[in-house]
């Protein structure tokens, strides 16, 4: 059996800190870098902030739909950026949110989880809201071969609350899917590879986050998040928080020299 994500992740933070990077391909992104809106741009952006981040985080986070919004040609980008990121020692979270049903959500478990598809990551973002027993071939394929999986759990945006903070008899729907990932990952040391994805600027937690597994908490930097957020907020789960930053970091590009020193500040600002 490969090494569990979870394993990994925890060595890969230990040696270079929690900070995960996005790689998020906005076309305002791309213009204030100086690239074009295409194919080309897209290429040169990837390839320039995985060559960054190499060495310098423990994850970046491959936003799907950017590339996907270029086509066929975004997506043979994508797969490339996913294996020179992996090559390069970086662990991938593709940030997917997919979620669906029996077969369907088996076809998109082999698709990013399985060590046969050449758009393997270490990891992926899913949807738990047709139920958690949805999930289960992610789950499973994850297992399989040594794969994460975050689940939406408390995100910061305003729609979220709707259904996140609805009630299931007396727990909250995020709450549900926090008992599921605490039971998923049991006594496993140093954590468990079944994670979930909460907002940095969710104001108050209002739910149990301890769940022994990795906390994928997006929104640090550009988005309104800070270190002391997060700190107040995550405190007693540090070890497992996994703060994420897209333009906060990004924005320092094109230049490499200027990406790494970017990710450095942030994560002397974890530290």
């Amino acid at each position: 059996m490969p090494e569990a994500f979870g394993a990994r992740l925890s060595a890969a933070v230990a040696r270079y800190g929690p900070l995960c990077v996005g790689i998020d391909p906005h076309a305002s992104l791309l213009a204030a870098w100086g690239l074009p809106d295409d194919v080309s741009g897209l290429e040169r952006f990837a390839a320039t902030t995985v060559e960054a981040m190499a060495g310098q985080v423990a994850v970046v986070k491959p936003q799907s739909a950017f590339f996907e919004r270029h086509g066929a040609a975004g997506v043979a980008v994508l797969e490339r950026t996913i294996r020179d990121a992996r090559d390069a020692g970086l662990l991938v979270l593709l940030d997917v949110k997919r979620g669906d049903i029996g077969s369907t959500a088996q076809a998109y478990a082999d698709a990013y989880l399985d060590a046969a598809s050449p758009m393997q990551a270490d990891a992926v973002t899913v949807s738990p809201y047709l139920g958690f027993g949805s999930l289960v071939p992610f789950l499973e394929t994850a297992e399989r071969n040594g794969g994460g999986v975050f689940v939406l759990a408390l995100t910061s945006n305003p729609e979220g609350p709707e259904v996140q903070h609805a009630r299931v008899g007396e727990r909250s729907v995020a709450g549900v899917v926090l008992d599921h990932l605490r039971s998923r990952n049991g006594s496993t040391t140093p954590q468990g590879s079944y994670g979930a994805v909460v907002g940095a600027t969710v104001g108050d937690l209002t739910e149990d986050v301890a769940i022994n597994g990795p906390l994928l908490v997006p929104g640090l930097g550009a988005q309104g998040g800070t270190a002391d957020d997060l700190r107040r907020l995550f405190g007693h789960v540090w070890d497992h928080v996994v703060p994420a930053s897209s333009r906060g970091v990004l924005a320092a590009g094109p230049d490499v020299a200027a990406l790494r020193a970017a990710a450095a500040a942030t994560l002397d600002e974890l530290r």
